[in-house]
This record gives C-alpha cells, sequence and structure tokens, in this order.
C-alpha cells in the first residue's frame, strides 16, 4: 500500500521526531537520501554538473546539504538563491565543500543551460501554488535546453493537498520526497507534474493516510477467491444492465469484463436482441431476472433507459454500480452507502452542475463533492482514478497506461467492478480492486501498443492470475 499524507499531518510527525532527535538530525536524512538519488539518476557523480534552485523553505536547506555531499565527491555544484531567506547553515557547508553561488541571472541561466541535472528546492510542502518570476524564468532556462529537474518532495509550484496545478510549475523528470508520499503524489494533473516518485524513509511515526493506492498484495487481500466449498451462487451473482439495441456491443464488453471478475454466475437483463448478442458471445450467461447479490447498470442503455427501474433498484439491498447512463437516475435522496457510480470527468460534471474542465483541474475536490452529496462512493475514471467513500476515505490507482483510453475500457471497467461487488467486496473495496486490476490487465494487452476493450477484458484473467500468485 502506497500512503500519502497531508501537509498537516507531515509537519506533526517531523516535529514530534525532531524533538527526540539532535538538531539538524532530520535534515540530514533527508539530504543523504536526496544526494544519492540525484548520483542515480545521472549515473555519475564526478564532474557532475549540478545546479541547485534554492527558495526559502527547508526544501532549500534539503538540496543545499545534498549538493555538499555532491560536492564532496567531485561534482561540480552551484546554488541559485531565489530568496533573501535561504538556508544560511546549508550554504556555508555547501561553499565549505566547493560549490559556489551562481549570482546574477546572466550567471545563473548560463549555469543551468550547461547543467546535468537542476534541483528543485525553491519551495517546501507549504508553499503556495505558483512560482515567482526569478524561479520561474530560472525554470523556463531548464526546460529551453532540456535539462532534467529533480524535484525536492513536490514540484515548486503544484498544490500539495489536492493534487492542483493553477499556476506556473515545475515538471520534474524525477520527485525524490521523505517519509511518506504526499498528495500532489498520487492525484494528477500535479502527478503527471511529479514523474516517477523516489520514497526516502526518514522515521516519521504517522496517522492513518489522508489517501491510499493499493498494489499487488493488497488486491491479493483483498480478492474473493473461491473455496474448495464454493458454487456458483456463493461465489456471486451479478445482474447486468446494459446496453441497448442502439448500443448493443456495451452489454457484449461489460459481459466480458464481469465474467473475467470472481463471480460464479451473470444474469443480463435486457432487450431480447441484445441478450441473443451476449449469448452469442458468452453462452454460459443467464438471461432475465432473479435473485443476484449485485447490479452493475448503465454501460450502452441509450434512450432505453428506464430511471423508475433503476431507482427501485437503487432502493434495495443489493449493492449498485451505477456507470454512464445509468447516472441520469441518481438523485441525492435516501441512504446510497451501497452505491459506486463510475463516472468520467465529463458526468461527473453533469451531476455537480459544473464545468468538465473544472473537474479534470481540481479532481479530488470534485469526487468528494459528490461522495458527500449524493452519499455514495464515487470511482472517477482518468488517468489517475479517484475513489472517494461516503465518510470521506479516499484512494486512487495510479497504474494505468495511456493506452487504456479507448472506446469501451469503461464497460470493461463497470463489469469487472460490479463482479467484485457481487463477490462480496465494499463498494470502495471493489472499486480500488477493479481499477487495478483493470489497469494490469490493459498493460498486460497493450505492451507498449494500441489496445481496444475487448483485449482488455480478455487479460483481465491473466492479470488477476499473475496479482493472486505473485508472493
Amino acid at each position: 500500500m502506497r500512503r500519502a499524507h497531508t501537509v498537516d499531518q507531515v509537519r506533526a510527525a517531523e516535529a514530534e521526531l525532531m524533538a527526540k532527535l539532535p538538531d539538524g538530525t532530520l535534515m540530514q536524512r533527508a539530504a543523504t537520501g536526496l544526494a544519492v538519488a540525484i548520483s542515480n539518476f545521472i549515473g555519475f557523480t564526478y564532474g557532475a554538473r549540478i545546479v541547485l534552485l534554492i527558495g526559502s523553505g527547508d526544501n532549500g536547506g534539503d538540496a543545499l546539504y545534498a549538493g555538499t555531499h555532491l560536492a564532496r565527491r567531485g561534482a561540480k555544484v552551484s546554488a541559485v538563491l531565489l530568496s533573501d531567506k535561504y538556508h544560511r547553515e546549508g550554504l556555508a557547508a555547501l561553499l565549505a565543500a566547493g560549490g559556489r553561488v551562481a549570482d546574477g541571472g546572466e550567471a545563473a541561466a548560463r549555469a543551468i543551460a550547461v547543467a546535468d541535472v537542476v534541483v528543485d528546492g525553491i519551495v517546501g510542502i507549504g508553499g503556495r501554488p505558483g512560482l515567482k518570476p526569478e524561479a520561474l524564468a530560472a525554470v523556463k532556462v531548464a526546460e529551453e535546453h532540456q535539462v532534467p529537474i529533480i524535484a525536492v518532495d513536490m514540484p515548486s509550484g503544484v498544490d500539495v493537498d489536492t493534487g492542483e496545478i493553477p499556476e506556473e510549475h515545475v515538471k520534474a523528470a524525477l520527485t525524490v520526497t521523505f517519509g511518506t508520499h504526499k498528495i500532489c503524489h498520487l492525484i494528477d494533473p500535479a502527478a503527471t507534474a511529479c514523474g516517477p516518485v523516489h520514497l526516502v524513509e526518514i522515521g516519521l511515526d504517522l496517522p492513518p493516510a489522508a489517501v491510499e493506492s493499493l498494489q499487488d498484495p493488497d488486491v491479493r487481500a483483498l480478492y474473493p477467491t473461491p473455496t474448495a466449498e464454493s458454487d456458483k451462487y456463493s461465489r456471486g451473482v451479478l445482474g447486468l444492465m446494459a446496453g441497448s439495441t442502439q448500443y448493443p456491443g456495451a452489454a457484449v464488453i461489460a459481459t466480458s469484463g464481469a465474467l473475467a471478475g470472481p463471480i460464479g454466475m451473470l444474469r443480463y437483463v435486457g432487450p431480447d436482441t441484445v441478450a441473443a448478442a451476449v449469448r452469442a458471445q458468452h453462452p454460459e450467461v443467464v438471461a432475465g431476472e432473479g435473485r443476484v447479490q449485485a447490479w452493475a447498470i448503465g454501460s450502452g442503455l441509450g434512450d432505453e433507459l428506464d430511471i423508475d427501474k433503476i431507482r427501485e433498484l437503487l432502493d434495495a439491498e443489493e449493492p449498485v454500480l451505477l456507470d454512464a447512463d445509468g447516472l441520469k437516475a441518481l438523485d441525492d435522496s435516501g441512504d446510497r452507502t451501497n452505491v459506486l457510480i463510475t463516472p468520467h470527468a465529463g458526468e461527473l460534471a453533469r451531476l455537480l452542475g459544473v464545468e468538465r474542465h473544472q473537474v479534470e483541474a481540481e479532481r479530488l475536490k470534485h469526487a468528494r463533492q459528490a461522495a458527500e452529496r449524493f452519499d455514495v462512493t464515487v470511482l472517477l475514471k482518468g488517468s489517475t482514478t479517484v475513489m472517494v467513500a461516503p465518510d470521506g476515505q479516499t484512494r486512487v490507482n495510479t497504474n494505468a497506461g495511456a493506452w487504456l483510453a479507448t472506446a469501451g475500457a469503461g464497460d470493461v471497467l463497470a463489469g469487472l467492478t460490479g463482479a467484485l461487488l457481487a463477490g462480496g467486496l465494499s463498494p470502495l473495496d471493489a472499486a480500488a480492486a477493479g481499477a487495478y486490476l483493470h489497469a494490469a490487465a490493459a498493460n498486460l494487452a497493450s505492451n507498449g501498443g494500441p489496445v481496444t476493450a475487448m483485449q482488455v477484458a480478455a487479460n483481465v484473467a491473466d492479470a488477476t492470475r499473475q496479482v493472486l500468485l505473485e508472493e
């Protein structure tokens, strides 16, 4: 499990630890880890040209002490001071180790232009979004000359606690963080600006995380694996209401995703012609209503959407996944804690009465708003999938590749996640495990190239098998 904490949580844990350690110990731990990461990123140290962008926060101190370690090993380290409140002890240590200060705009620009790497120590985790003109100018020089930037803790300019990037910011080739991940490392659009994130342990004692991201062992522990005594009913029966004469393929695709999950039976409810198409592809499917453990509703319903029928199911005891057209039946009345919705940004924008670009820019904020307003678990699809339960518990999925953005992929996710609901998982656990396995299947099917929704569905079983068998 990857865990991300808020700025306040990190600061409180750091203060508690610093009270037990000699002055400067925590910064030295961070600086040592940062120096190793920088050296590993470049691939060499002796003779490496490293420029440190230094602001007023503790991240500037981390960067200066890391630069000191590297200068002692033969690196050519220059510091560009972007604030009068820089860490003076750190700068003194760098100068004593043979580093230098690149004074003035021209000297700084020349140093950056020929550097092997630039280190972003502009602001600390408490910094506000955006960059001051001097810092922005230095970052632009690095970008113009294609010099990679390593961010200390997070790329300066992003919003640490939300993952938002409302203003100019650093775009890092690597982010080195300390003690724990921060929310901006996991949630887009800031997560993309972070690049790969390297975590340096510094001994923090942290409370429960604000955001979690599942990994293989977590999915393996959650997955409803059958036992020798299981039968098709005890494994779970999913009711699927998807597809229409307008979009019959949605039913076939969603069925393919569902049957790749843990369920023992799928009941398809829909037009006879669509049911025939589903059974032609999957003869094991039972057409018609009957007892189910969960419902997956909405993919491709089009003009045949029956809002009254869906609302009747929302008020029943079985958990319900609402996708695509099914979201039109959602209202904010009644107890909906057994409901999981799976919108993309445009669909969530319509539910909340905002513009799509607002949801894309503030993914965590709007997912939380929807979970609270409708009393449901929200799975907001996107480059990083954000999942929020009604109580605010939040998870993020980050293993999806860009090729997964293809027609029908959401139908596969709806079927698979519905199957996990029918298998007995809570809406949040089903959402997190479903998003993880869906992305893993896409990566397996794609192998770095284009992929179709049916290819994703065809690889769900193999992706699941790899997760379940890996130890």
